[in-house]
């Protein structure tokens, strides 16, 4: 009982997933019939070839149901398919293509009474072969639909882990200490704004509750650029100044050059032509 009833939730499943389009395409058959009449039907009232038009979108129905439906379901009963697709999407337009055009003839000549001639079939292989192409558009559109949602999800997973990263590197610890051991300061990654050379010494300037202050010790901004190389944060701008790119405002240029404005913080820091290409990188998102 249990097979039985996991099965038949199947075939509901596919029954309510195909039903949609199914029953669209077989409407807008039945219009089309209806409105540009392309079979001469003159053994009818006006009801009865309401019917018999009625007819056609049902073929077109039945043949779909069957093809997109039944056959699917049909075969994962007997296990021959798993979850991947019975036919191809080629293979399944063929078969509606078929079971169309030959029913619809069929239809046309016995219970129309309409002579069946080679433009007749012509116009009835055409009808045919909305349903199939109309299917293929419709399953690629889905897939489409399905594979944006799939990167969108892959893409939101990648930024969440990029910003959790983000984050401990921003939380970590830097050491800054004198050539002569006299001076430190310790500073989270987040805190430092950049740090600029003044003569002998380095100016730091650093964030501190929102409030920006400096600190000058004795060292050189080469010893400093190799501390923080460990850190992917900072950037040389200038010879004589490195950045925090989690600092920077905008990028600007202007007849004097390039420059860049730091969030919080008034002075401009300028910017060498032999850093600017990199730090254009560095500022993509």
């Amino acid at each position: 009982m249990n097979v039985m009833s996991r099965k038949f939730n199947q075939l509901i499943q596919l029954f309510n997933e195909k039903l949609k389009i199914i029953l669209s395409i077989s409407f807008g058959i039945f219009l089309f019939i209806l409105f540009f009449q392309p079979f001469t039907i003159e053994k009818f009232d006006f009801n009865d070839r309401l019917l018999f038009i009625a007819g056609f979108a049902v073929i077109v129905f039945l043949a779909m149901f069957l093809v997109r439906i039944v056959l699917p379901w049909a075969f994962k009963k007997r296990n021959l398919a798993g979850d991947d697709p019975v036919f191809n999407s080629y293979m399944e337009g063929l078969l509606i293509l078929v079971l169309c055009s030959v029913a619809l003839t069929f239809y046309l000549r016995y219970v129309g009474s309409v002579n069946i001639y080679f433009y007749t079939v012509f116009k009835v292989t055409l009808i045919s072969f909305v349903p199939p192409v109309i299917l293929k558009i419709y399953d690629d559109y889905n897939m489409l639909v399905r594979i944006n949602e799939s990167l969108a999800s892959e893409r939101n997973s990648i930024q969440n882990q990029i910003e959790k990263y983000e984050e401990e590197i921003l939380n970590k610890s830097i050491d800054f200490a004198s050539d002569t051991g006299s001076e430190t300061l310790s500073l989270t990654v987040a805190e430092l704004v950049f740090v600029q050379s003044a003569d002998n010494y380095v100016e730091i300037v650093f964030s501190e509750g929102g409030i920006i202050r400096k600190k000058v010790i004795r060292s050189t901004l080469k010893s400093t650029e190799n501390l923080l190389k460990q850190y992917p944060n900072f950037i040389r701008v200038h010879r004589t100044c490195i950045v925090n790119l989690h600092h920077i405002e905008k990028l600007h240029h202007g007849a004097g050059g390039q420059w860049i404005t730091l969030k919080g913080f008034e002075e401009k820091i300028p910017v060498s032509r032999q850093y600017l290409l990199k730090l254009k990188e560095a500022l993509l998102p």
